[in-house]
């Protein structure tokens, strides 16, 4: 994974096109004039809501599953 070091001055201009670089696995490092350096990381994605009727045909019932329990 290539690393790309970027000045905070510079980072503030281009902070839009770092992170979509960060998002396709560039590692992205920020650096402040007294040398701190920052990481931007991607923390995930979010998951995608099942489809309605993805699940057919995988989901089985009993022929009495309406029916009353049956009490001893």
């Amino acid at each position: 994974m290539p690393m790309h070091e970027v000045k905070l001055k510079e980072a503030k201009v281009r902070l839009a096109e770092l992170i979509d670089e960060a998002a396709f696995g560039e590692e992205v490092v920020i650096v402040r004039s007294d040398g701190t350096a920052f990481k931007i990381v991607p923390i995930s994605k979010t998951e995608p809501y099942p489809e309605f009727g993805s699940a057919k045909g995988l989901i089985e019932m009993s022929e009495d599953f309406d029916e009353p329990p049956r009490t001893v």
